[in-house]
């Protein structure tokens, strides 16, 4: 894609250069990431150049650019097809490059192998979706190998069994989601698995998705471009479960918990209320809210490919365990994956071991039935 083409796609020409995008930014400063200025340079030179690597792969594709400005332009979006030009010339980081290379290969970013997919069912009443399931569990590349995040899983499990949910997953067949993938720029690379995905999808007669990655969320009901099934968040599903009274508590959980909206559930997708309702409903919690929560809530760093690069500066998950702290907050609940790797570690890296734990939704819903 050449500088006109961007120019053409993005409407560039009707950015009014008021720098809302970079002023909302969550890494702009620390990065020195001026995205306004990129676009800019775009338009009125005609030129595309490849910006130094700590600009170009700061940005967590989190869309509060595309929530503020007021033309109604997408700067991150513009962003990425810059990244594509960059993945195309090779001018990627080692840590990208091998993540996009394992997906290829493996199906997941992470390095390991397509066999040990499903290990983390061994000993859970689980069932492959071809085995009359109506819903399928999407698992997810994180949830299905990381072995933090597997808890969440497993958590997830116990409270579909739990609300006798008719659920399966795709054991060692499936693949990537693609939706990292396309926010680090291989859309060659996005579409196969989009393609392989949906082959699977129509092979075992997928009419209902369930997934506890809001990334996995967004890219099945906004990039796929498809109708054929419906996709839920699982804090979409674990709300009407527990509406519906098929979910029932057996324990109080009597902490104060503080609810860290994920951008790609959240901004994306205007997700807040459901993750709410859960919590809520679990006796015994109290919900207290971050001053900068819902629309306004600070991006984690994990999206857009940061999972697998580093930018030099402190991060804002560092900043946000200290507010949950500061607000006197025991537990710091999320709903995706990637917030809450980036959470865990920043309670190690700011020195709040003991103080606050980080879990996800799920896992506080299965301590309590």
């Amino acid at each position: 894609m050449n500088a006109q083409e961007l120019v053409q796609k993005h409407k560039l020409l009707e950015c009014i250069q008021c720098g809302v995008c970079t002023g909302g930014c969550p890494v702009s400063r620390k990065a020195n990431l001026n995205i306004r200025k990129y676009m800019r340079e775009v338009a009125v030179t005609g030129k595309l150049t490849i910006h130094p690597q700590n600009e170009l792969w700061s940005c967590t594709t989190c869309s509060t650019c595309e929530i503020r400005c007021p033309k109604g332009l997408s700067p991150y979006e513009f962003l990425i097809d810059i990244r594509s030009v960059a993945v195309e010339e090779g001018k990627v980081a080692p840590t990208i490059r091998d993540a996009l290379e394992s997906i290829f290969k493996n199906g997941n970013p992470w390095g390991r192998i397509r066999s040990k997919r499903s290990e983390w069912t061994q000993g859970l009443d689980v069932k492959h979706i071809s085995e009359g399931a109506e819903i399928l569990y999407f698992v997810g590349c994180t949830p299905a190998y990381d072995p933090r995040v597997q808890e969440v899983a497993k958590s997830l499990v116990k409270c579909f069994n739990n609300a006798e949910v008719n659920f399966g997953i795709l054991g060692d067949e499936e693949n990537c989601c693609g939706g990292e993938v396309y926010g680090m720029g291989e859309k060659g690379l996005f579409e196969f698995l989009v393609e392989e995905n949906m082959k699977l999808f129509n092979k075992y007669g997928v009419k209902r998705v369930v997934t506890s990655c809001p990334h996995s969320y967004h890219s099945f009901k906004n990039r796929y471009k498809q109708t054929g099934f419906e996709v839920q968040h699982h804090s979409q599903l674990l709300a009407s479960l527990i509406e519906n009274g098929k979910l029932t508590f057996s324990r109080e959980i009597n902490k104060k918990v503080i609810y860290h909206d994920p951008c790609f559930l959240g901004k994306q997708n205007g997700v807040y209320d459901e993750p709410r309702k859960v919590i809520e409903s679990i006796p015994g919690v109290k919900l207290v809210e971050f001053d900068r929560s819902r629309e306004r809530s600070l991006c984690c760093e994990g999206g857009g490919g940061r999972m697998w690069i580093d930018i030099p500066g402190e991060r804002l998950a560092e900043v946000r365990v200290r507010d949950a702290v500061e607000a006197g907050a025991e537990v710091l609940a999320t709903a995706c994956p990637f917030c809450l790797l980036t959470l865990e570690d920043a309670v190690k890296t700011a020195g709040f071991e003991g103080k606050i734990e980080i879990m996800d939704i799920a896992e506080l819903l299965s301590q309590a039935i």
